[in-house]
């Protein structure tokens, strides 16, 4: 398989207000959310980046789209670095995140429509396109309902397709199936899988042990800003469940008893 990702030592800080301090139960003014990142994935992989709540999981993907600058440390996404030619990445990778906020007021056709815009994707394309997501998804017969009246899982499924209107090669999902319902799950997990199948790297942070077992092919833990462990899923696992083989790592790491 040939290299489309590299990651080279990424470190991002923060500061903390007092009203930060207090609820993180510190005195340090600066909170260190990702400490020196460094992997790398694959063409036609799912790479998947497990660690608990406050890891530095979304930081690092963040700073992967190009959402965020790192204090240090580059990532090279198909031949373009995040820091020096971050409009060249952007047109390469697709970012789905539960951040993104659709707004109320659109429909998922124009939203659609909108975002090939900003892609400069051809319209003889995009309708294509919109058509085999809008089918794929079921959104076809919601395609004028506005945002505001549609499910939460709709809502979900319509970020997804808006984020890859680009067909793009890359494809980073921060929580994918977060607060989606089993049949929902299910949809965008095979979606997941076909992308693979496609020649597609999906960079994809969950919590889900299940999910990653199901469908990762290499899995990175980070555990306080730190990735700990990076390899394929079987030599992760050592021959154990993926959540036990975790809480393993985490206690050896962390030094606390869960």
């Amino acid at each position: 398989m040939s290299e489309i990702l590299t990651v080279n030592g990424l470190k991002k800080t923060f500061k903390l207000s007092a009203k930060q301090q207090k609820l993180e139960k510190t005195k340090q003014k600066i909170k260190v959310a990702v400490d020196n990142i460094s992997f790398s994935a694959y063409q036609g992989e799912i790479f998947g980046v497990l660690g608990p709540n406050g890891a530095g999981k979304t930081t690092t993907l963040r700073m992967l789209a190009t959402l965020i600058k790192p204090d240090s440390g580059d990532a090279i996404v198909d031949g373009s670095s995040i820091i020096s030619e971050p409009d060249k990445v952007r047109s390469k990778i697709g970012f789905l995140t539960s951040e993104l906020k659709l707004e109320d007021f659109f429909t998922p056709n124009y939203l659609f429509d909108f975002f090939s815009d900003l892609h400069k994707v051809e319209p003889q394309v995009r309708d294509a396109r919109k058509k085999e997501l809008f089918d794929k998804f079921g959104i076809s017969e919601f395609a004028e309902v506005k945002v505001a009246n549609l499910s939460t899982g709709m809502k979900q499924k319509v970020s997804l397709v808006v984020s890859l209107v680009h067909d793009p090669d890359i494809i980073i999902f921060d929580e994918p199936t977060n607060g989606l319902d089993v049949i929902t799950a299910k949809v965008v997990t095979d979606f997941l899988m076909d992308l693979r199948s496609q020649g597609k790297t999906i960079i994809v942070s969950t919590h889900i042990f299940s999910l990653v077992e199901k469908i990762c092919d290499r899995v990175g833990i980070i555990i306080d800003g730190k990735m700990v462990v990076c390899d394929t899923l079987d030599n992760v696992k050592n021959g154990m469940s993926l959540e036990d083989r975790f809480f393993e790592i985490y206690v050896e790491v962390a030094g606390d008893a869960i």
